[in-house]
């Protein structure tokens, strides 16, 4: 992706060194973030809350001790060696939010800004305590993604979708999420699962992919103003597709279960990212018609 670095934004909120900087302590059990992911995906699979059973009593994990943390020279290491990534979040963030701005605004909607929230290994957010494990995500709460940059390593490693668009499109997705905020889909959606329990999943499934879709409408307006290289939208495609449920629970138990999906199997998310691309509008993104 063609971008420049060194752009700032008042709207990244950079909470790295408030959290622990070695992972998480369970019950004595002290897990990484390769540990916590897999117990994640876990708790996603057979909807349970893994975490606090490791906890030993339900309660929110806590995080390790400040004798356990790294020194502050480590954490000034890991925050010169993340520069990188924290430039580039920076610059899609900007670019996302200028795109839906323009977007919207030709609905009759007034865009409100999300704010990116850099953290490691736990944060405590409106929607409740979160671990890295949990993946990016955004809260309706309080408007806001949060992020470890550690992430984009699993990314990369774990599910073999490397490139900076896979990380694009990561940020993307969730600031999808603050879109439907926006105009109202996700407080239409909670009521819909709040209303019939039984649909709640295969609502969520809808809205996940609506936010794929609006997520390759920001990437169509990256290739009109000619920002996309060779090969960008393929690692879209790649990481969409690396994060589908089908994919997770065939990684996890060898079996996949499509009635317990809540983001769409990768075949799923693979096309609607490319609807929107390919339509580059709010209403290619219908999910909950099609």
């Amino acid at each position: 992706m063609r971008w420049t670095p060194g752009g700032s934004s008042d709207d990244v909120e950079d909470r790295r060194d408030e959290g622990g900087g070695g992972g998480m302590q369970f019950g004595g059990i002290h897990l990484g973030i390769g540990g916590l992911l897999i117990i994640f995906v876990l708790s996603l699979v057979f909807h349970r809350n893994f975490f606090a059973l490791l906890g030993m009593g339900g309660g929110a994990p806590s995080a390790v001790t400040q004798g356990d943390r790294p020194a502050s020279g480590a954490n000034r290491q890991l925050d010169e060696a993340e520069k990188p990534e924290v430039q580039f979040v920076t610059f899609v963030l900007n670019d996302t939010q200028a795109t839906w701005t323009k977007i919207l605004s030709s609905e009759g909607v007034q865009y409100r800004h999300a704010k990116l929230v850099l953290f490691r290994n736990s944060i405590d957010s409106a929607c409740g305590m979160a671990q890295s494990a949990t993946g990016p995500f955004y809260c309706p709460e309080d408007e806001k993604v949060y992020i470890d940059l550690g992430f984009f390593n699993e990314l990369k490693r774990r599910f073999g979708a490397p490139g900076e668009f896979a990380q694009a499109y990561v940020l993307a997705h969730e600031m999808g999420h603050h879109v439907q905020k926006l105009v109202g889909i996700e407080a239409k959606a909670r009521a819909a699962q709040e209303r019939d329990p039984r649909s709640a999943k295969a609502i969520s499934v809808r809205v996940e992919l609506q936010a794929d879709c609006f997520a390759g409408v920001w990437a169509h307006a990256t290739e009109q103003r000619h920002l996309l290289d060779p090969g960008d939208i393929e690692s879209a495609l790649k990481a969409a597709a690396a994060v589908g449920d089908d994919r997770l629970q065939r990684m996890s138990t060898g079996h996949v279960n499509p009635e317990t999906f809540t983001h769409g199997s990768s075949a799923q998310r693979d096309e609607w990212f490319q609807k929107g691309y390919t339509g580059g509008t709010v209403g290619s993104c219908d999910t909950f018609q099609n």
